[in-house]
Formats: C-alpha cells, sequence, structure tokens
C-alpha cells in the first residue's frame, strides 16, 4: 500500500525521472502518444491454396524419408496442416497422412458432428466408440491406404499414452520421428506468415513504446503490464508484457519477488502478441532516470552483440555460428566465460508457437534457409545489480537477415530507433 507520505516523496521524483524517458522515447508524451488505431481490420487469413500448398510438401518429405504415414494428434502441427484447432484431453484425436490421399480423421465417436464443422468437407472421419480402441482404428487407416508393416510417422509433440497405445495396437508397424516433415514444413515461413510476423512485432513495439510513457516512481509491474495490454488491444489483438524492475532485471524470467518501480531502475519488458496465430517476442530494457555508466556500458555490449549476430545471419551459415558471433562481443567485453553473464542461448525459432524449431544455440549445426526465423535476443545478468537484454525477431533472407517489425533499438535513449 503507498502511504500519503510515500506519494509525496513519489511525487517530488516523478519529474525528472518522466522527463528522462520521453526524451528517450523521441517526444513528448502528449506527441508520442497518439491515438494508436486497429492494424489487423485488413489483415487476410490463410486461404485453401495456402494448406494445400502445405500438404503438398508434406507428402513430398514423406516420400523423400520413406514415411508411409504420418499421425498428427491435436495441436499446434495438426492446425498447421489442416486449420483444424483441436484441445488435447485423454481422447486421441487426430488425422492419418498419407503420400497420395487427403487426411483421414480419426475422433471420438460423441465428437463426430463438431469434428465435421471444422474437417475440410469431403475427408473422412473415422470414429471410435468409448469401448474401443483408437490406436486400432489408427493401425486400421494404414492397412487401408496399404501399408500394413510400413513406416508410420509420429508427431513429435505427442503425448506419450498415445506412443504406448500404438506399440500395443500397431506392433506390425515401424513407429518413428515425424518431426522430418513437420519441421521440415514449420521451419521455412513462406510469404504470407512472415508478413504476419512482421506486422506482429511492430505492434508489440509500438504498445512497448507507447507503455513506457506511463511510467512512474512506484508504478507497480502489473500495473505496466496492464499498460502494454490495453497498447495491444487498441491495435486489434490480445497481447502483453512481463515487467521487470530493479535488481529484477538480472532474472532471464523474471523473479517471484515483486518490486514497484524506483528511480534509476532498469526495467525490462518481455512479451508478445499474435497475428492470425503468428507470435512476435520482443524485449527492451531501457532505464528510469539516469543511466550510471556501467549500465551505459552493458547495454552498449548488449546491443552490439545483437547487431552482431544479425550480421552473421546468411543462408548456409549455421545456427551456432549466429549464437557464437554475438556470445563473442558479449566476451571480448569482459562478460564470460560461456554462461557466466550471457545466461541463455541467443534464440529460437518463432512461428506459430513462441519457441519452436530450430534454434540459435551451440552444437546446432543446421544450415539456415532463407524463410527461416528466429528470436535475437543477447543479454547480460548481473545479479544484485541489474540485467540487460534487448530482443528482436529476424527473418533469413536470399542474402542475409532483416529484423522483423523495424523499430530496432539503435541507442540506449532510442529504444525503438526513433
Amino acid at each position: 500500500m503507498i502511504t500519503r507520505r510515500h506519494f509525496l516523496k513519489v511525487g517530488g521524483l516523478t519529474v525528472a525521472a518522466s522527463g528522462w524517458v520521453s526524451k528517450m522515447l523521441g517526444a513528448s508524451p502528449q506527441a508520442q502518444a497518439g491515438p494508436l488505431r486497429n492494424l489487423v481490420a485488413d489483415v487476410k487469413p490463410l486461404e485453401a491454396e495456402d494448406y494445400a500448398a502445405r500438404l503438398e510438401k508434406a507428402r513430398r518429405l514423406m516420400a523423400d524419408n520413406k514415411l508411409d504415414g504420418l499421425f498428427l494428434e491435436g495441436g499446434t502441427n495438426l492446425q498447421y496442416f489442416t486449420k483444424v484447432n483441436w484441445w488435447r484431453s485423454e481422447r486421441t484425436f487426430g488425422a492419418v497422412f498419407s503420400q497420395k490421399r487427403d487426411p483421414v480423421w480419426v475422433c471420438p465417436g460423441f465428437e463426430r458432428q463438431r469434428a465435421e464443422e471444422l474437417v475440410t468437407k469431403g475427408q473422412e472421419i473415422r470414429t471410435w466408440e468409448e469401448h474401443e480402441s483408437p490406436y486400432a482404428l489408427i493401425a486400421g487407416v494404414m492397412k487401408d491406404l496399404g501399408a500394413g508393416g510400413g513406416r508410420l510417422g509420429l508427431d513429435p509433440s505427442m503425448r506419450h499414452f498415445i506412443y504406448y497405445g500404438l506399440r500395443r495396437e500397431a506392433a506390425g508397424f515401424e513407429l518413428v520421428d515425424g518431426a522430418v516433415v513437420t519441421e521440415g514444413c514449420r521451419g521455412i515461413k513462406a510469404e504470407k506468415e512472415i508478413a504476419y510476423l512482421d506486422l506482429a512485432n511492430r505492434i508489440t513495439k509500438m504498445a512497448y513504446r507507447e507503455a513506457f510513457q506511463k511510467l512512474h516512481e512506484g508504478m507497480s509491474p502489473r500495473d505496466l503490464a496492464a499498460a502494454v495490454s490495453d497498447a495491444h488491444q487498441r491495435m486489434g489483438v490480445s497481447g502483453g508484457g512481463g515487467p521487470q524492475f530493479g535488481p529484477n532485471t538480472a532474472f532471464p524470467h523474471g523473479s517471484m519477488i515483486v518490486r514497484n518501480l524506483q528511480k534509476d531502475d532498469a526495467a525490462l519488458v518481455d512479451g508478445g502478441c499474435s497475428v492470425e496465430g503468428y507470435r512476435s517476442d520482443i524485449t527492451r530494457t531501457i532505464f528510469f532516470g539516469q543511466p550510471t555508466d556501467k549500465q551505459r556500458k552493458v547495454w552498449e555490449v548488449v546491443r552490439k552483440a545483437q547487431a552482431e549476430a544479425l550480421r552473421a545471419v546468411r543462408p548456409g551459415a549455421t545456427c551456432e555460428s549466429v549464437d557464437r558471433a554475438a556470445r563473442r562481443v558479449v566476451e571480448d567485453a569482459g562478460f564470460g566465460p560461456d554462461y557466466k553473464y550471457f545466461a541463455h542461448r541467443l534464440g529460437h525459432g518463432i512461428g506459430m508457437e513462441g519457441h519452436e524449431y530450430p534454434y540459435l544455440v551451440r552444437g546446432n549445426t543446421l544450415a539456415l534457409q532463407p524463410g527461416m526465423t528466429f528470436s535475437n535476443e543477447p543479454g547480460v545478468y548481473i545479479y544484485g545489480e541489474f540485467g540487460v537484454r534487448i530482443e528482436d525477431c529476424m527473418v533469413v533472407t536470399e542474402d542475409g537477415g532483416r529484423t522483423l517489425g523495424g523499430l530496432e533499438a539503435t541507442a540506449i535513449d532510442k529504444p525503438f530507433g526513433d
């Protein structure tokens, strides 16, 4: 609870701190805040031809890897190929994909009518009753496809009880990892997917910029989170961010101890939104007051590391080489070795899920390809003092890499490049 005495103390310090924030954001609060508007009203969703192209690529990958079938249960992988968004429960639901036929659906009997509302008309739905086995039904689909005893790829996110059920009742089949198909398709984004990601990332940066104008001493993380969420909503999406203040910014995923904003605190916000199911992931670290020389140095090191990582992105470069480009900057500045201060990998894939294949981390020799999308989020975390992380998402282009959504941090007083 904020007492009157504390309120008077806060009131005397807010003007100076807010003045720094306004200068940092490039305009007065009145000029900068301008009315946000809905930015997704005219966005067009994926069409049937987009899903058809995905299925065709999946069939090619199945043929290349000698998979007779692929079973995907409810979840993101199934939604990616079919648009069907089905919850996961103890009752197995999904689809069997093959090289030449449309998906064949496996559905609890009493859910058939619901499935018919979602599944593309003309595709076969096979049902199992409560006393029957969905695994035997899946095996039956494979046999009807002429793949008795063949290779059945499985959803890499499949739950164990389904896997063991198939082992029991589809013993004649070779059960293998289906990631070669799901990751092989989802890891390379099409033009529309990149456009959704571009917009989602820009919206989140604009939301942060708007919310940072409301910083005041004594503000709680919850209050700033509400401002970030409100700004997202005004632009037509559901999104948010998790703020941390002061020493809590040294915790990469936040501290359980709540700290309200104080003068000269670091303020770190990490969050995002979704446009047509494609997600942003943005972090900004700013300072509420005049940053110290040490804070300036760390911020500049992190920004340089981010820039070097983007510079290292190009088709044919390995995932680990991009991580190394950023980590070298941090280590050369005295914040090493290895994970001592830069405590995590450089980045993760991003698309329909906030964290997805592939990952920018030591040991990953996967070669980058145009259309791959990643977070680029170096950080330096000094427990007991402060942490700095700057995160943007990026896409591999034909000749390099590009930051998604623009509005890159260019200086400690220009967190959105204004």
